[in-house]
């Protein structure tokens, strides 16, 4: 008795501890009444706050700023792995200028939650689509945080609205277009290809689609670069007269008294020339056509194409752009070009 009690080992650090040798257990609770801490793999970390900053152990992460926790509550799991302060500040940086632009469209009461929506909506997207994040610093400032605007309207984020959550409609006309034009080109194919096999019919239509689509890309960016040019040149123009030395007056100088002139007769304006009696005798000048006239001019090319093709031989394909558009005169040539469909042409990556 006496010894078994002389033998037995006694707890360190007196009664009710662990014994040596011994890892305490954790409590369930004792997690659920610390909401700092955040697991984070296998090993857990724990993100404490600002003040204990001086005193924290390796593998403790600060929490954000309180006034960013909300955005940042869906992806706290990558904050703490941001083990670096300098991580952090960009981190942080990132979301306060992200923050700034989403309240510029749904204002400050609803701005943070809408961040935080769109931290959660790409995270699932990153993990459901291409696995764990392996550089946390550069996937919150580059592809969770950034604002994903895929038309020119400056509230779309993702194909929706900031301000309303609405789908966007440019988007959204952007869609409709893109189906139509598809729907138009696979017409053409089965009507220029009535014995080809679906596979055949589906290859020439998307072969048919990129060059289509290449097309107006080009286009696009021929026009943007004319304008541009005219922009600089006018920049240039204002540049020079603003750089040439103005006529000094002197004080003494008195201005001459200028009688007013003779009111002029009234003159009756002529009629305004109708588009469809210009004929090739007669020179087109764009900068006289009212709005009226090259509305005419429009609707008469897109009953019939011969007259676009008419214009450009005679003015060029510059000039036609102008009045009947970029989009009316591709389609033109689109079309034309459809009649002569070929099975051997090869693609540009191949050529």
């Amino acid at each position: 008795m006496d010894a078994d009690a002389d033998g037995r080992l006694t707890p360190v650090g007196g009664e009710g501890g662990p014994l040596r040798g011994e890892q305490p257990k954790k409590s369930p609770s004792s997690i659920s009444k610390n909401p700092g801490s955040w697991p984070v793999g296998s090993a857990p970390v724990r993100a404490v706050d600002g003040a204990g900053q001086g005193r924290q152990q390796r593998g403790r992460v600060p929490l954000p700023p309180e006034n960013l926790r909300v955005i940042l509550a869906p992806v706290r799991l990558v904050w703490a792995r941001l083990d670096r302060k300098g991580a952090r500040k960009l981190v942080e940086a990132t979301t306060r200028s992200e923050l700034k632009r989403v309240e510029g469209f749904a204002g400050r009461a609803d701005a943070p939650k809408i961040l935080a929506d769109r931290l959660a909506r790409r995270l699932e997207e990153q993990m459901r689509l291409h696995g764990p994040i392996k550089d946390p610093v550069g996937w919150l400032i580059a592809r969770g945080l950034p604002q994903r605007q895929e038309c020119a309207e400056p509230r779309c984020d993702e194909g929706a609205l900031l301000d309303s959550g609405r789908d966007c409609p440019r988007c959204e006309d952007r869609q409709v277009d893109r189906r139509a034009m598809r729907h138009t080109v696979a017409a053409a194919v089965d009507a220029a290809m009535p014995g080809a096999s679906e596979t055949e019919r589906r290859t020439a239509t998307e072969r048919q689609l990129h060059e289509t689509v290449t097309a107006r890309a080009w286009a696009k960016a021929y026009e943007w670069e004319q304008v541009r040019a005219r922009q600089a040149a006018a920049k240039a123009r204002a540049k020079a007269e603003a750089a040439q030395p103005t006529p000094d007056c002197t004080a003494g100088q008195v201005a001459p008294v200028v009688l007013p002139a003779p009111r002029p007769a009234a003159v009756v304006p002529a009629p305004e020339p109708d588009p469809a009696d210009a004929g090739d005798d007669q020179e087109l000048v764009l900068e006289d056509l009212t709005r009226e006239q090259v509305r005419d001019w429009r609707v008469r090319a897109m009953k019939d194409h011969q007259v676009v093709f008419d214009h450009i031989d005679q003015y060029g394909e510059t000039s036609a752009r102008r009045l009947f558009s970029n989009q009316l005169v591709d389609q033109t040539q689109h079309l034309s070009r459809l009649g002569h469909l070929d099975l051997g042409y090869a693609t540009w990556g191949q050529a």
